[in-house]
C-alpha cells in the first residue's frame, strides 16, 4: 500500500538519542478500510479506495450505507483513492500505521490554513521601502508599482498582489517518521504538516 488517510492531532516534540529536541506533528493514521477496488476492465484504471473515520449511521444517507456495507464496514467520513497501489489488498482489508517504519521518509498532503484576504506584506513577504524616514509616510506596507504604462497596457499574470491566502492543497515531501505508536494508531512526523487540528491529511510512501 502506498499511503494512508490520517487526521492531524497537533504538534509535540521528542528527544533523539543524541539529546536533540525534534519538533513533530502528531497524526492519527488509520485504521483505514479498503472499501472499493478499481480495475481496468470495469473502471478503465486501477486504484484502491481507502476510507477513514467512522460516521454515525444516523448521519449517513442511503447511498453511503449501501457503498460501505459492501465492504462490511461502518459508514466513513473520508474516502480517497490511491493509484499504483500494487493490487495486494482486497475489499474489506484493514490498513493501519504498521505499514510505516521509524526513520523512513514520506510525503504528507493536506489543505493549508485559510488566512482570508491578505495584503502583500503577509501574503508575499514584501517589506515596503524599509525606512520610515526620507518622506515615506504611507509606503511601508504598500505593494508599489504593478507594471508599465502604455506598454504593455496590462498587468502580467502572476504579479504578486493582495488576495486570498491559504486554503489550498499543499504537499510536504520527504518528512521523516520519528515514531510509530501502533497501539494508538499514531505516527509522529518530523516537522510541520499543512492544515488545522482535526483536518484530514494523506500520508504517501
Amino acid at each position: 500500500m502506498l499511503g494512508i488517510i490520517g487526521k492531524k492531532v497537533g504538534m509535540t516534540s521528542v528527544y533523539s538519542e543524541e539529546g536533540k529536541n525534534i519538533p513533530c506533528t502528531v497524526i492519527e493514521a488509520g485504521p483505514c478500510v479498503v472499501t472499493q477496488v478499481r480495475t481496468d476492465d470495469v473502471d478503465g484504471y486501477t486504484a484502491c479506495q481507502l476510507s477513514f473515520d467512522d460516521l454515525p449511521e444516523k448521519n449517513a444517507n442511503k447511498s453511503q450505507k449501501g457503498h460501505y456495507s459492501k465492504a462490511n464496514s461502518n459508514s466513513k467520513r473520508k474516502s480517497i483513492e490511491f493509484r499504483n497501489w500494487g493490487g495486494e489488498h482486497q475489499v474489506g482489508d484493514e490498513i493501519n500505521v504498521e505499514i510505516f517504519e521509524e526513520g523512513e521518509f514520506v510525503d504528507v498532503a493536506g489543505t493549508s490554513k485559510g488566512k482570508g484576504f491578505q495584503g502583500v506584506v503577509k501574503r508575499h513577504g514584501f517589506h515596503g521601502v524599509g525606512d520610515a524616514t526620507h518622506g515615506q509616510h504611507n509606503r511601508l506596507r504598500a505593494p508599489g508599482s504593478i507594471g508599465a504604462c502604455s506598454t504593455p497596457s496590462r498587468v502580467f499574470k502572476g504579479m504578486r498582489m493582495a488576495g486570498r491566502m491559504g486554503g489550498k492543497r499543499v504537499k510536504m515531501i520527504n518528512l521523516q517518521i520519528v515514531k510509530v505508536l501502533a497501539d494508538k494508531n499514531v505516527v509522529l512526523v518530523k516537522g510541520a504538516v499543512p492544515g488545522t487540528k482535526g483536518s484530514y491529511v494523506i500520508i504517501e510512501k
